[in-house]
């Protein structure tokens, strides 16, 4: 019987031991549950726990150091650091002369001494990227080649309208702008090959301003969204300040935004691989959209098949008109002709006047006249007969 009691008692501390454990074990999970959600309201990825080949894996966010990029600023040290760049375009110092040279000394001079928070200088060599300058000299070629079709109808236009002296003029023309199309479409080829050598480098200059939150006072009181709204007030102030003063050195600058910024640390951390993937053309190709922006297949097909009818539609009106215009003027100049025969033959009877009797000279112009009202007359006719055709064909 005791023996039974002691089983009983050892069973009952065995339950309670496993209701403790599991109670801690449960209390534990959910603490780490809560951090890491609260690291991820705090913009950071939790921490990996996980080992790779006995090395222990660390978060990506702690190898590139930085929160985030938000607001044309690189945001540090859980919110604690805020950081802009400032893009510094140099100036040719060895080109000018003693004058210029001594004003860029007394201005970078005055620049340092106005300085009130520390700065850091950053030099970064990357390949020149010439995408930009191609795609706008093939965007320039382009509208030259519609520029030029343009004036090619115009030209055709001319010569069925026999007008020569609008055509030479917009022979001249053509010439000249296809003298101009080619030297652009040889320009674009260049600069196109010369994008693909990777031996053309260029040099850029930054001045990075940092901003930390402990420098002003009574931060707990503020939100995250007031603290950066803050930092960046004075950020922005800093580097305003920086630019002024170096543009008394002739060195222009400009605050990079937040596109530009993730450029700069791409090419930073990837230094081979942006020559090929370049973070531009990400973005333009909007691979980190969530969703396709493209146009449905069917709306392409549809806007194609108008752009045909249109270019159709203006071709015949365009035809239409010069063909109305044709005959518009030949019946003009058969009007013309007409008229001109009956005047000539009116002033051959007054010549031939004294050799004829009064009665025959007035008969004579009333048989001209009359003749005259004839031929109009079957000239009428004629054209009522083809209109008649005309609408029975169509």
């Amino acid at each position: 019987m005791d023996i039974i009691v002691i089983l009983n008692l050892v069973l009952i501390i065995a339950v309670i031991l496993i209701a403790i454990f599991a109670g801690l074990f449960f209390w534990f999970w959910m603490r780490s549950k809560k951090k890491q959600e609260e690291e991820l309201l705090d913009g950071q990825a939790p921490k990996e726990q996980s080992t790779f080949h006995g090395i222990p894996r660390e978060s990506i966010y702690k190898f590139l150091e930085f929160d985030e990029i938000k607001d044309n600023m690189i945001i540090r040290k859980n919110r604690q650091q805020y950081v802009m760049v400032i893009q510094c375009q140099g100036v040719n110092y060895d080109l000018l002369s003693e004058e210029e040279k001594v004003a860029v000394e007394e201005g970078f001079v005055q620049f340092l001494n106005t300085l009130r928070f520390p700065i850091q200088l950053y030099i970064q060599t990357r390949s020149l990227n010439l995408r930009e300058i191609v795609d706008e000299y093939k965007e320039r070629v382009k509208k030259m080649q519609e520029e030029l079709d343009a004036l090619n109808v115009r030209i055709r236009d001319a010569e069925r309208r026999g007008n020569q002296k609008e055509i030479d003029k917009l022979n001249y023309e053509r010439r000249r702008k296809e003298n101009v199309l080619e030297y652009g479409a040889d320009i674009a080829d260049y600069v196109g090959r010369l994008s693909l050598n990777k031996n053309v480098l260029q040099q850029r200059n930054y001045v990075v301003v940092s901003y930390y939150a402990s420098e002003f006072s009574g931060g707990d009181k503020y939100s995250k969204e007031e603290i950066d709204n803050i930092c960046f007030g004075e950020l922005y102030t800093r580097c305003q300040s920086i630019i002024r003063s170096l543009s008394s050195s002739s060195v222009l600058g400009k605050v990079l935004t937040s596109e530009e910024l993730g450029e700069l640390l791409y090419i930073a951390y990837n230094r081979d691989e942006s020559e090929i993937m370049q973070l531009s053309k990400a973005l333009d190709a909007q691979y980190d959209a969530l969703y396709s922006t493209a146009k449905d297949v069917l709306q392409k097909k549809q806007a194609q098949i108008e752009e045909q009818l249109e270019v159709e539609a203006v071709n015949l009106a365009t035809e239409s008109i010069l063909e109305a215009d044709r005959i518009r003027k030949k019946e003009l100049s058969n009007e013309d002709k007409k008229k001109k025969i009956k005047e000539k033959a009116l002033q051959m009877i007054e010549e031939y006047k004294d050799q004829m009797d009064a009665d025959l000279y007035e008969e004579t112009k009333k048989e001209i006249v009359r003749q005259a009202e004839n031929l109009e007359e079957k000239t009428e006719k004629k054209k009522q007969t083809s209109r008649t055709k005309a609408k029975k064909g169509e």
